[in-house]
């Protein structure tokens, strides 16, 4: 039997993460990692729940990476400290997760591997890497061979007839393994909804040209640090067109650096110069790189529009933003929008300028020609919200496929592999971990509530002092509010006067007992701020004992 265990990635887009098993051995397909929401206060990022793994750490005998973004090695770190097993990348992808595993101090077995040479995972898996088309350099998927049928996994892949490094999707070798016979194609369902062909970088490229000879003032380009074809092709066109390049945000100096020490972008050292010197250069001078453009709060498109930092931007100026909103972003991006356009620069975005970014995923059309060329028994759909699995799921049934072998799994679900077909056996723990990125705090569900509530209410510190001999009420209660609007810290005064008068029908014999003080003095300050707002807050409270 194999069984196939998502434990994050079908029904949100990130936490990447694909257990097969086989035989008593287990591997996994990526560890990503995925950004909080609004309604997340203090958590940095979310994992996914490992927990499977570390209890059956004995069985696990490596991870396969199919490229290097965030949602697919960002939780590398936070289960590795655990199970250390060997994981296995392409070159760019293992140096991506290098850098993000020594920033927490894990040290790692990393392996690399070469697209269409096979390598044991274990003793029961022979896998095979095989190139693919996305927007960072060296992105694969993976053919998993195992003693039950052939897996093919695509990873995050489009296919682009011209791709930026002339790499394109390896469709013979899908196809050649569809004629051998697939068991089950797992594949990338993030563009199920759109039935255009997915453009070519190309046609980006042609935009950025157009934009940059008709702009005489300062450019800054927001994009994905990690998208390095299209920076690729921005650096080379600074240097024809004469513009000196700022980099800002510390994962575009970072990602630019490493691509550069690996010889995946080939330009000057003079074509660099610090951000702190763009207000000194002509503008016609100069081109900032930067990252934001997902409205994230501390990227250095966000300093940008609030004004911040070195660079200020001016009328004349033109931003770029070469992105399309993630699913959940939109508002966060929007809000960006306008506040760019306050600034007073000129606004390029996709909306209004579609040619500014292109998907690095399969739309519909191009995800039905995978199906058809692979013609797997079974498919699950992966990477993506659920509407863009059912949808991958249509696709599939129009292509041909029946309907016994269209599986439609979720987090946990245990999908299990027996002569041909396949059936759901169970479920193994999964979920969502909220953490802080340096790993030293947990913020749980519980924790969550708590955050939004006060949030949402505010809350009331609510002190009084007691004499230790007689239990006598001295002083209080002394109320102090944060979160507060004014006319709710404007009766607090009155909160605390009848407070009082509520405390004081505490039988003086049961004030020793300074649990049921903080209950009785909680219970008290809401009755009374209640009454004056017709609003609850959350109080906590203090007893001083003299």
């Amino acid at each position: 039997m194999l069984h196939v265990i998502p434990l994050g990635g079908l029904g949100e887009i990130g936490l990447n993460a694909m257990v097969l098993a086989c035989r008593g051995e287990m591997l996994l397909i990526d560890a990503g990692l995925m950004f909080p929401t609004a309604g997340m206060p203090g958590v940095d990022i979310i994992v996914p729940d490992f927990t499977h793994l570390k209890r059956n750490a004995a069985q696990f005998k490596g991870v396969l990476l199919t490229h290097g973004h965030e949602d697919h090695i960002g939780a590398l770190p936070y289960l590795l400290g655990d199970v250390p097993v060997p994981i296995y990348g392409t070159r760019f992808t293992l140096a991506l997760a290098r850098n993000r595993l020594e920033e927490l101090g894990v040290k790692a077995d990393l392996r690399e591997i070469e697209p269409r040479t096979p390598f044991p995972v274990g003793s029961v898996f022979k896998v095979e890497a095989t190139r693919v088309t996305h927007t960072v350099p060296d992105a694969v998927g993976f053919i998993v061979r195992s003693p039950e049928g052939t897996v093919i996994h695509t990873g995050d892949f489009k296919l682009d007839p011209d791709p930026i490094d002339g790499l394109k999707t390896d469709l013979e070798r899908w196809g050649e393994a569809g004629d051998e016979g697939v068991l089950c194609l797992l594949s990338d369902s993030t563009n199920s909804e759109h039935v255009e062909e997915t453009g070519s970088e190309r046609v980006v490229q042609t935009t950025f040209e157009r934009l940059f000879h008709e702009t005489k003032g300062r450019i800054v380009v927001a994009q994905f640090s990690s998208n390095l074809h299209r920076v690729r092709h921005l650096l080379d066109l600074c240097e024809r067109t004469g513009r000196l390049v700022a980099l800002q945000g510390r994962s575009m100096v970072r990602n630019v650096e490493l691509a550069r020490e690996m010889g995946y972008l080939d330009v000057p050292d003079s074509l660099f110069v610090h951000l702190d010197s763009v207000p000194k250069l002509a503008p016609h001078r100069v081109a900032v790189l930067t990252t934001g453009a997902q409205g994230e709060p501390r990227a250095g498109l966000t300093q940008l529009a609030n004004g911040d930092g070195p660079v200020r931007l001016e009328p004349g100026d033109t931003v770029i933003v070469s992105a399309r909103p993630i699913p959940g972003n939109e508002r966060s991006v929007g809000a960006l929008l306008d506040q760019l356009h306050w600034r007073g620069a000129r606004i390029v975005y996709a909306q209004v300028e579609p040619g500014v970014h292109v998907s690095g995923h399969a739309s519909r059309p191009q995800q039905r020609r995978v199906l058809e060329l692979v013609r797997p028994r079974n498919f699950v759909p992966v990477h993506g919200e659920v509407r863009h699995l059912h949808r991958h799921l249509t696709t599939a049934r129009e292509a041909g496929m029946t309907a016994e072998g269209l599986l439609l799994a979720h987090d946990g679900d245990v999908v299990t592999f027996e002569e041909g077909r396949g059936r759901f056996t169970g479920s193994v723990p999964s979920g969502r971990i909220m953490m802080e990125r340096s790993g030293d705090g947990v913020v749980t569900p519980e924790t969550l509530v708590e955050r939004n509530r006060l949030a949402e209410t505010g809350v009331v510190a609510a002190a009084v002092v007691l004499r230790r001999d007689t239990q006598a009420l001295v002083a209080g209660p002394q109320l102090s509010g944060q979160g507060l609007n004014p006319d709710e810290q404007g009766v607090l005064s009155r909160v605390a006067q009848d407070a009082r008068a509520f405390f004081e029908e505490l039988n003086p014999l049961l004030r020793g007992d300074d649990a049921l003080v903080r209950e009785e003095l909680v219970k008290a300050v809401k009755r009374a701020f209640k009454q004056h707002t017709s609003r609850r807050t959350l109080v906590v409270p203090l007893v001083v004992r003299v």
